[in-house]
């Protein structure tokens, strides 16, 4: 087959052109560029005070480029490079700024795979002339296909299972998509590099999607509003909600007899409200904007496991369908469930679905 592989400079994504390359395929690399011009001149100044190297959002993403065509040169295949720039800006920076001045916390790298990595570029590889039967990433998930449907599943490896971020793609787009890793141990993974003297089989994996200050990236300025223990009494000041995030604890700027944590952020009141720890403990949530991948959808309640966190090992809940969203009741209270970010819901390890979390209880 002809296969465009998704690089990004890195150890998985080079290991899989490398892999079905030897295979036989006919393999072609390409990268998106989603780091603008125009976002390099604004944060020129501030993207020297970090190196953005464990992120895939950054000023560095020129060096990933030239790295990932250095490689595709050593194993022998064409590079591509397109630029995604402005959609990334349009679809997943103004919903990431959306979000974080309303007090949510979105996960911007659910967004991406799913509208930019595995939408965006290959539609531009293809309007450019280029022609692929599959699109192929360094992905640690496993896709198959069960009575004319596609079933996502975890990666074999527990730990490094990408699974959680992959929970809104599309049938259509499951259809034409390789993840030859879905079977492989990171440590396998390196291993093969190094056989083949890839330089980059040391290199670390990305750990966030922007290195830096978020507030760079969402171009407030301060909004001074007042912290507020959940009963009541103004304890300090903060300036602006964005700055915090759900369980939050040290950085308050606030003195009291007992450790306090962030368990609500108001946008309406412009109120940081905190409060003891058992207050962070909740036993359930309520998520929108839902995705169904491995079934057509949820017709009754179904005892499944749950992640709220793409590190977190999933716990049990049962989900019920309530029009076009789904309630979750978690077997045991969770802590820091965080409005804005995703859960997804697991039979073992498939994938059923996800959405967003918009309420809490």
């Amino acid at each position: 087959m002809k296969i465009l592989v998704g690089m990004s400079g890195g150890v998985d994504s080079t290991t899989v052109a490398l892999l079905l390359k030897e295979q036989g395929h006919e393999v072609m690399g390409a990268t998106m560029k989603i780091w603008s011009d125009e976002m390099h001149k604004r944060l020129a100044p501030s993207a020297k005070t970090h190196s953005c190297k464990d992120a895939c959002y950054g000023p560095n993403e020129k060096e990933d480029i030239e790295k990932a065509r250095e490689l595709c040169n050593q194993i022998g295949i064409p590079y591509y490079v397109f630029d995604c720039s402005k959609e990334y800006e349009k679809i997943v920076l103004e919903n990431f700024r959306e979000q974080y001045l309303s007090g949510r916390t979105p996960n911007p790298c659910v967004r991406c795979n799913s509208l930019i990595k595995f939408d965006v570029l290959p539609f531009l590889a293809k309007q450019s002339g280029l022609e692929f039967d599959k699109f192929a990433t360094g992905h640690y998930v496993r896709i198959e296909e069960k009575d004319g449907r596609y079933i996502l599943k975890k990666g074999v490896n527990p730990k490094k299972d990408q699974s959680y971020f992959l929970y809104k793609l599309r049938q259509d787009q499951l259809a034409n998509i390789m993840t030859p890793l879905g079977e492989y141990q990171k440590d396998e993974t390196r291993q093969i590099a190094r056989e083949h003297g890839l330089d980059v089989a040391e290199k670390p994996d990305s750990q966030d999607f922007y290195d830096g200050d978020y507030n760079e990236l969402l171009d407030v300025k301060p909004k001074i509003g007042n912290i507020v223990h959940k009963n009541g009494k103004v304890l300090g000041t903060h300036q602006g909600i964005w700055n915090y995030t759900i369980g939050q604890r040290k950085g308050l700027g606030i003195a009291y007899a007992e450790p306090l944590y962030v368990v609500d952020l108001k946008k309406e009141t412009n109120e940081v409200i905190v409060a003891e720890a058992d207050a962070t403990f909740k036993s359930g949530l309520i998520a929108v904007d839902v995705n169904w991948v491995s079934i057509p959808e949820l017709k009754e309640e179904q005892n499944v496991t749950v992640k709220v966190r793409s590190a977190q090992i999933p716990v049990n809940a049962k989900i019920i369908p309530v029009g076009d969203s789904v309630k979750v009741i978690f077997d045991d209270m969770q802590k820091s469930l965080t409005k804005g970010q995703s859960a997804v819901f697991y039979d073992d390890d498939i994938l059923l679905g996800g959405g967003i979390i918009d309420e809490i209880f």
